[in-house]
């Protein structure tokens, strides 16, 4: 890590049953992952030394990673994979190259890029299932996690809830160690959102009912504050949260923990409820 570690501060705004129940590095449940639409060596650095601990996945988004110089891009995944992060390509730059060439030479190029993880998906292209699980097993194979996603991002093509929940119950049968809901960039007019982003709730239980205690390894695609604050607030604080922008992490971070009005306010209720803090009592002067 090459950021701070918990500090007195941080413990006196949070509650021990909030940094109790947060998990830590390295997360299964409640990962946040950055999307990377083109951030410079320095504003990698910084982010790192901001926010490091509480970032766990690092997607270069669409196939951004391919116009990066090499040396640059070799520096860029050191940096973050130096920090405990896991990087890798976005779903199209495995679909651009899937469809010209075969997943060995996508996975062995990739990990010798000096990525840790892949994301296969099938947002723009159909795959069959046995090529999708051919993708999973060659990059494991390759030594990468894999990270799959479900959904397509045409908005005129979604797949039912009930769909997306048992390709991602299958992915992580074959492998796969986390499966995100697609959401785009925007978060608009695909997976869980109508086309001003508000989140659909109906078709989140659907698929929270689906893939039942498996909803821990879904990472829910989710840019916008708003459908951040509703898939926490049903989930919780762990809930696994993706497409995040990097001057957003902090902020994501402050909702998570109670450091927010929207996450605060039920916080201080609960222990009202339990006589933890009593709002007309006022503190005794020091002795």
């Amino acid at each position: 890590m090459t950021g701070a570690g918990e500090s007195a501060w941080y413990r006196l705004a949070v509650t021990g049953e909030v940094r109790r129940e947060r998990t830590a590095k390295p997360r299964h449940a409640g990962v946040t992952m950055v999307i990377d639409t083109g951030m410079g060596l320095s504003q990698c650095e910084d982010l790192l030394m901001m926010a490091d601990r509480w970032i766990d996945h690092w997607k270069l988004s669409f196939g951004t990673s391919a116009l990066i110089p090499k040396p640059v891009l070799a520096k860029k995944l050191d940096l973050i994979g130096s920090a405990g992060i896991l990087t890798f390509p976005g779903g199209t730059m495995f679909e651009a190259t899937i469809v010209r060439r075969h997943c060995r030479h996508y996975m062995r190029t990739a990990r010798g890029m000096g990525f840790t993880a892949v994301e296969i998906s099938e947002g723009s292209i159909d795959l069959s299932p046995d090529r999708r699980r051919g993708a999973i097993e060659c990059a494991l194979d390759h030594d990468l996690a894999v990270i799959t996603e479900v959904g397509k991002k045409d908005p005129t093509a979604q797949p039912s809830p009930g769909q997306l929940a048992d390709q991602a119950l299958q992915d992580l049968e074959w492998g796969a160690s986390w499966v995100v809901v697609e959401g785009r960039e925007s978060g608009t007019g695909v997976g869980m959102y109508d086309a001003t982003g508000r989140i659909d709730m109906e078709a989140v239980e659907t698929v929270a009912e689906r893939v039942g205690d498996a909803v821990d390894r879904l990472v829910w695609e989710a840019p916008l504050a708003d459908q951040q604050k509703m898939l926490i607030g049903r989930f919780g604080l762990n809930v696994g949260l993706g497409n995040i922008d990097p001057t957003r992490i902090l902020a994501l971070e402050a909702l998570r923990t109670g450091l927010r009005f929207e996450t605060l306010q039920p916080i201080a209720a609960r222990l009202a409820a339990r006589g933890a803090w009593d709002p007309e009592r006022r503190e005794l002067p020091p002795v």
